[in-house]
């Protein structure tokens, strides 16, 4: 999801990634705290002070967020559920789990313990704030603190709003889960809430729009954008998951895929092949003996007025093994090969011979089919 994030450090065999987009949150949170926020707040200090207030409260805030998603990770790590990485981005924070929990109980306590760490610090904050100012300290220390004791404060109770993603949510989804032992219908259920959430948040965008706070309704529109995507997302990979389940190639492959000879032309393959049958990438076989496979990418390497007089056989790829598949591979093994390679359409082989071919598209449509299906099936 994260493609461009970098790489700071790690903590403990996970990974802390930064992704581009937080450089926008960061820019902008110190904006608003060392120009709107702390001068309110505290009247007549200079401009430097303001500054470094709005940037002592900026890296408070991503150490906040940080800490909020080690309590996942590390509550995660002691359940059982491997943690790969954590990635803070422009909406806060995210941690990537190697594998989903395989409990209600273990989803409770891992998406419970990131509000507790929010309100621990919340508490931490305010605590170590009254100190300084019971000691006399510095007014702009104070306010600092003030400022990451509140901000924590929100994000504890934003973070328990149960709408999916949302920690919230995912408690909501445990207890759901528990109650009926169904995951799917859990995460359809918690995924709506989310929906909602996501619309309601974008509406109120719209509505701070109309009333002249740009930025505030600006930013509730991103929040809800991503809210909404991320339960929809949420869903479909759930889906996913369920339905792909102990399911091999070999049960989705198309078994009687369409083949070419190494001695077909490439006007015939564009004609009589791809444009007929609506295909793009075609194995070659010559009797019985899989040699290998041609694609669009062929095609657009060669010049049109060369296509009639070129042959399939002196182009086409060889025996490739990122597209070659074995029967009984998972479908979801074989959708980490698909994110990992960014390969799309795979031929199905056994000892040479290809059985079948199966693609991105032929999942998605399964997919399709059962996200119809599901539902159906719970009110039959």
């Amino acid at each position: 999801m994260f493609s461009n994030a970098v790489k700071l450090f790690s903590l403990g065999g996970i990974e802390i990634k930064v992704d581009p987009s937080w450089v926008i949150i960061a820019s902008l949170i110190t904006w608003s705290l060392s120009r709107q926020y702390f001068p309110e707040v505290l009247p007549e200090a200079s401009n430097r002070t303001y500054l470094a207030m709005g940037l002592l409260g900026m890296l408070g805030l991503f150490s906040s967020l940080l800490l909020h998603e080690l309590a996942h990770s590390v509550v995660a790590i002691r359940l059982g559920v491997p943690i790969k990485s954590i990635t803070l981005f422009i909406f806060g924070g995210m941690a990537e789990l190697g594998k989903e929990p395989t409990s209600a109980r273990d989803e409770f306590w891992i998406a419970l313990a990131g509000p507790v760490m929010s309100f621990c610090l919340a508490t931490g904050f305010w605590t170590f704030a009254q100190g300084v100012w019971l000691a006399a300290g510095p007014f702009a220390l104070v306010e600092v603190l003030f400022y990451l004791a509140l901000i924590n404060l929100l994000l504890a109770l934003f973070n328990l709003v149960p709408a999916f993603p949302l920690d919230g949510g995912r408690v909501l989804r445990a207890y759901l889960w528990h109650r009926s032992g169904d995951v799917l219908a859990a995460t359809q259920t918690a995924a709506r809430s989310g929906t909602f959430f996501g619309y309601l948040l974008m509406g109120l965008g719209v509505l701070a729009l109309f009333q002249g706070a740009f930025v505030a309704g600006l930013w509730q529109l991103m929040i809800g954008g991503f809210v909404l995507m991320a339960a929809r997302a949420s869903y479909v990979s759930q889906l996913a998951r369920t339905v792909f389940e102990d399911k091999p190639v070999s049960a989705l492959m198309s078994r009687h895929p369409i083949t070419v000879g190494p001695n077909m032309t490439l006007l015939e393959l564009a004609n009589q092949v791809m444009l007929r049958h609506g295909v793009s990438f075609v194995p070659v076989v010559e009797g019985n003996v899989l040699l290998g496979h041609v694609d669009q990418s062929v095609l657009e390497g060669i010049e049109h007025q060369n296509w009639g007089n070129t042959r399939v056989g002196d182009v086409f790829f060889g025996l490739d093994e990122s597209v070659m598949i074995a029967p009984e591979l998972p479908i979801p093994d074989l959708l980490k090969l698909i994110a990992a390679t960014g390969h799309r359409k795979f031929m199905v082989v056994l000892d040479h011979h290809l059985l079948g071919v199966i693609t991105l598209a032929d999942l998605t449509r399964f997919l399709d089919y059962s996200a119809v299906a599901e539902p159906r099936q719970r009110h039959v």
